[in-house]
């Protein structure tokens, strides 16, 4: 029994030492200035589909959305389209404004 809990905790410690190498995921953060005067950061996790959004003092996650080009991710009220084209914001009621990365 002291042989199988021997090569147990060796198998834990390696799968630890394992994970504890690849270090945290991967991150970016955007930051964005928009025509409007609207400020916020943009992070993007990998393996992470969702963007986390900083807008008003809130975080708030975005859901990523189905669209036919670029991305777009949507989630209280607030929408972020990034494509070819530009970066766009619609926040709240206000209306779609053009952003660029400070």
């Amino acid at each position: 029994m002291n042989r199988h809990k021997a090569i147990i905790l060796a198998f834990v410690v390696l799968a630890g030492g394992i994970l504890a190498a690849t270090g945290a995921k991967a991150q970016m953060f955007q930051n964005y200035h928009c025509a409007d005067g609207t400020q916020f950061i943009v992070a993007f996790y990998e393996y992470d589909k969702r963007a986390f959004m900083q807008i008003d003092g809130g975080a708030i996650p975005l859901a990523k959305r189905l669209t036919l080009a670029g991305a777009r991710y949507s989630g209280a009220g607030i929408t972020l389209k990034i494509g070819k084209a530009g970066i766009t914001v619609k926040h709240l009621r206000r209306p779609v404004t053009a952003c660029v990365l400070n």
